[in-house]
């Protein structure tokens, strides 16, 4: 494990692969760490790729440096750290691979740095025009419950009280049954023992739907964010078919949103994490992808 210095954040990040290979950010979902990228990794390092995988802000070892910086856990923050990460290790211009709030995350670095992209491979989730949530329909909110259930204050109590059995829930039920072991989870969970996951999970969610506090310094990312439409950076989107959190249907007629090369692949029979339930077929897929715009 490594350490990089940021101007809120110390981050904890692992690399491997060639050095003067092309880099490539691995930014990790919510409910997981980055151990979920421990099998397409070698792949990656056997194509040529250097990869650097952080833990975000509220995981694993990555730690605030102040106790009075809020905990905001927005797309726009989280998109922050990953350019300030991309500066501190010289990337002028790198490629994103990104699940869950790491694909939302490659979305937005594309909206806002397209000059420093070379492409984005997003994860199980679809991209939302502005950084603006639309209010979902009746079958999509029924699956977002845990959103609406964390923006009550007797649910944010109860996360807050047991949050890896809150997390637990989501690898049960986004997926179909038997994907992972007791002992995975329990490897991975140990990144939800941060100090900070519950606060940062919390205002993620809570953010969404309600007015909550905000830290200031995010603000231009999100007027500039908002203005922002369309995405220029080769894209591909790799889905499971059978995601019970964001199912293919989230997902149509995205390509109107790219002016750039776009293609969504759905995995048969995966769930939401495509990288620990189909990994030879993310890599192989994914590699393809990169090693068109290196």
């Amino acid at each position: 494990m490594q350490t990089i210095k940021t101007a809120v954040l110390d981050v904890a990040f692992e690399a491997g692969g060639p050095r003067g290979g092309p880099p490539i950010l691995l930014l990790h979902g919510w409910p997981d760490d980055i151990r979920e990228w421990s099998a397409l990794t070698k792949h990656l390092e056997k194509a040529g790729f250097y990869w650097i995988a952080p833990w975000a802000r509220g995981f694993g070892a990555t730690r605030f440096f102040s106790s009075s910086t809020l905990r905001d856990g927005s797309g726009a923050a989280l998109t922050q750290d990953a350019i300030d990460i991309a500066d501190a290790l010289g990337f002028e211009r790198f490629s994103v691979i990104g699940h869950d709030w790491g694909a939302r995350t490659a979305y937005t670095l594309a909206a806002l740095w397209p000059e420093r992209l070379a492409s984005i491979t997003p994860l199980s989730l679809s991209y939302s025009p502005g950084g603006r949530f639309a209010t979902p329909t009746f079958e999509q909110s029924q699956r977002w419950w845990y959103q609406w259930f964390m923006s009550t204050e007797p649910g944010a109590a109860a996360v807050r009280k047991n949050p890896i059995g809150f997390a637990r829930h989501q690898w049960t039920s986004w997926s179909p049954p038997g994907w992972f072991c007791d002992a995975e989870f329990e490897a991975t969970a140990e990144s939800f023992k941060n100090p900070d996951w519950t606060a940062i999970t919390l205002h993620a969610y809570r953010s969404r739907w309600r007015t909550e506090p905000a830290d200031e310094r995010y603000q231009p990312l999100k007027s500039r964010l908002a203005s922002i439409d369309t995405i220029g950076t080769p894209t591909l989107m790799i889905q499971g078919d059978v995601d019970r959190c964001n199912p293919p249907s989230e997902s149509q007629d995205q390509a109107r949103h790219f002016t750039g090369p776009y293609k969504c692949v759905l995995l048969n029979d995966v769930g939401h994490f495509p990288a620990r339930e189909a990994p030879e077929q993310v890599a192989q897929i994914a590699i393809a992808h990169l090693q068109s715009y290196v």
